[in-house]
This record gives structure tokens, sequence and C-alpha cells, in this order.
């Protein structure tokens, strides 16, 4: 083969792989330029890119439930329409918020009386494991389930008005027998073990009954405090103390450790300011 063609063979190759090279970054730029635009990279962070502070909200009843309108019985009614915050969709915005490169921060936005011990607990333990600076602020309500949510936090704000604490558990409900007597609706018991139909409302609750919700009753109650207690980093005494099921304002709160400081959302920047090491102008909410 003479030189000539070997020169333009190795022309047309050369031209070929800068071509290729050519095509597939161009291909490259516009995907991530479709993507932008598109708001399919949005999905997957909470900055803006002008914003370092996520801020989560959780909201309502914490249940490890699909909100209404999700899942397959979206027709379902839910009662009086009260608003629920389900774990998971909770876990994924706090995930988002962690792998973010913008997001230097994250503000846990709590209005809640409580929900679920296991979905309650489950978020305490997601916030606690955060690397990022972590601040609960409790606005309106921080009880029960959503006081131990509160506590997985690295401090916590409340409003001087809000109602916070609330540690304990209840398996309280109506009793429907004398209803049903009056309206001539007789309880048939038909279930294969003794305890299978206990807390039915329709019947009476038994001693035994009683004893077995009450033993329960403790063993939530005894793991509750524990868990905001080493949350907090005070004895299991102190919590004790305070764990008669009752709540008390912020300001109360305050007083009896169960929060780090009294404000409002605009009161944590300097918090996050201090714990980032940056001016207090630099902390800006990603909402």
């Amino acid at each position: 083969m003479n030189r000539p063609i070997v020169q333009d063979l190795i022309r047309i190759v050369a031209f070929g792989i800068v071509g290729l090279a050519v095509f597939w970054a161009g291909l490259w730029m516009w995907g991530n330029w479709n993507d932008e635009w598109s708001g399919f990279n949005a999905q997957f962070t909470v900055s803006d890119g002008s914003c370092n502070i996520a801020v989560v909200p959780v909201v309502g009843d914490i249940t490890t439930l699909p909100s209404a309108g999700d899942g397959e019985d979206a027709t379902a009614p839910v009662a009086d329409s009260y608003p629920t915050t389900n774990v998971d969709d909770v876990l994924h915005k706090l995930r988002l918020a962690e792998y973010d490169p913008s997001v230097e921060g994250i503000l846990i936005r709590i209005d809640s009386p409580g929900g679920a011990p296991v979905a309650s607990e489950v978020l305490s333990d997601a916030i606690k494991g955060l690397s990022l600076p972590t601040a609960a602020l409790i606005r309106e309500y921080g009880m029960s389930g959503g006081y131990l949510a509160a506590t997985g936090a690295d401090t916590i704000f409340a409003s001087p008005l809000s109602d916070v604490g609330s540690i304990g558990i209840t398996m309280s409900y109506l009793e429907n027998v004398a209803k049903n007597t009056k309206e001539g609706l007789r309880y048939v018991p038909l279930s294969s073990a003794p305890f299978k139909d206990s807390g039915d409302p329709n019947k009476p609750l038994t001693a035994a009954e009683r004893a077995l919700f009450e033993r329960d009753l403790k063993i939530y109650h005894d793991v509750f405090v524990k868990k905001v207690a080493e949350n907090r980093g005070v004895p299991v005494e102190a919590i004790e103390k305070l764990a008669d099921g009752s709540s008390m304002p912020g300001e109360l709160a305050l007083e009896h450790g169960l929060i780090d400081a009294i404000g409002n959302q605009d009161s944590t920047r300097s918090w996050f300011a201090k714990q980032l090491e940056i001016q207090e102008s630099d902390v800006v909410f990603c909402e």
C-alpha cells in the first residue's frame, strides 16, 4: 500500500474519532441543558443555588400510612380532613437535602400534635443521624411524637406561645356499649383467641384486657422517656418528672430544658451562621 493511501486512511479515522467525540459531547451538553430546563434535575435537589438551608415541614399526625390522595385507596375519606405527614415522604426530603451540594443545614419546621409511635421514632432517629447542622423549630405545637421528632435535631427553637411536650402514650377510645344497647344492637364475640378482639369499642373492656393494655402502655412510655432523655442529653429521671402527658408553653419548656431557645424561623439564622461560620446575611432558607 502506498503512502498517500495510508495517510488518507489515517485522516479518515482521525476525522471519524473527532466527529464521534464532538457528537457525544454535544449530546451530553444537550442532555444536561434539557434536564435542567425541563425541571428534571429539580426533583433531585432542594436548593436553586441561591439558598443553603433546607426547610422540611412536619405537619399534623406523623404516620407510616400514605397521605390522603396517595396509593390505591385515594378515594377513601380522611376523618375531618386532618393533615398528616407520611414519615417516608419526610425521609426522602431529608436525603435530598443532605446530598444537595448547595445545602449546608436543615431546618425541621414542626406543627404536629404527635402521631404513631414507630413513625415518630423513625423520624427522630433519621433527624439525629443527619450529617448537616440541624435545627427543629416548633411553631404552633410540637407534642408527643411531634416533640420526639424535634429531639433528634441538634437544637430546638419554639415560639413562647407554642405547645411543647405531652410526653406520654394514650390508647383511650370511646366505648359504644350503652349506645348499642339503646339501639337494640348486640355484640357477638367470635374470635380465635381471648384477646383477639380486645379494645373493640362495641364491647366492655375486661379487667384482663385493661391489664394487658396498661402493660403495653408502660413499655411505650418508658421507651419514649428514654429516647427523649438520650436525645436531649439529660438524665432519664429528669424527663420522667415531666412525662405526665401534659404540654406546656414554649417559655416554660425552655425553663424545663425541653427546648434550647425561644424564637421563630428568623431566630434560627444566628444559630446556623455560628455552626457554619458564615454571616447571618448568608443564611438563606430554601422555601
